[in-house]
């Protein structure tokens, strides 16, 4: 199973872009969701997550009051909306579901490239 990850982009700082993850073979409900980033010469980080039911979100302090996830498990689909962006942001985001604990464990997507332009 894969997920998949669109809607990164070129934009400019300040700007906004809104990424999706969807996976047609995955029943999302079941699975504490999350967005990472990993930019070049960087460790991937966890940038937030939701739990099952949509509450509880956790954002990285560098993205708080810019960045929401919201998930629709109906349509198995999780969102991702950035704002503000900044130099800094840019990075290629994954999308991924928590097994258990453990993310490595889970299921990842492949990844989408927001570049931002200062």
């Amino acid at each position: 199973v894969q997920l998949q990850a669109f809607g990164g982009g070129l934009v400019q700082a300040g700007g906004s872009l809104r990424l999706s993850c969807a996976a047609s073979e995955l029943n999302f409900r079941p699975y504490v969701m999350g967005w990472f980033r990993q930019a070049p010469g960087k460790e991937r980080e966890l940038v937030v997550s939701i739990s099952r039911s949509g509450g509880i979100p956790y954002y990285a302090d560098s993205v708080k009051g810019r960045f929401a996830i919201s998930r629709d498990n109906a349509r198995n689909t999780v969102f991702l909306q950035m704002n503000s962006l900044k130099p800094e942001d840019a990075a290629v985001y994954f999308c991924a579901a928590k097994y258990g604990n453990s993310w490595s464990s889970g299921f990842w997507g492949q990844g989408t490239l927001v570049t931002v332009s200062s």
